[in-house]
């Protein structure tokens, strides 16, 4: 599955074109490397991304087999190893 869609199937994104945006900008990596939106998710992959003041780290632990998925189900998708807050200095803002 294409990271943008992993990343909207598992709400880690509200919308696909932010995900791609996010990707574009390179605040998105894969197993520590920049990961555009046509990257190939597979289970086991660490996930980085970069929204706002936030930075998460996940791990991909399945991956859906259609684009609807339920809230319940997306929370399944991925195992959270780290959630943090970033400096206000090393934002990026016109994102949104």
């Amino acid at each position: 599955m294409r990271l943008d869609l992993f990343l909207k199937a598992s709400r880690l994104c509200p919308r696909r074109s932010l995900a791609q945006k996010l990707c574009d900008a390179g605040l998105v990596s894969i197993n520590g490397h920049p990961a555009k939106s046509a990257h190939s998710v597979k289970p086991g992959d660490e996930i980085r991304i970069r929204i706002r003041d936030r930075l998460q780290t996940v791990e991909v632990v399945a991956i859906p087999g259609g684009r609807s998925v339920s809230k319940t189900e997306a929370v399944r998708l991925y195992h959270l190893i780290k959630d943090e807050q970033i400096a206000e200095a090393e934002t990026i803002t016109d994102m949104y």
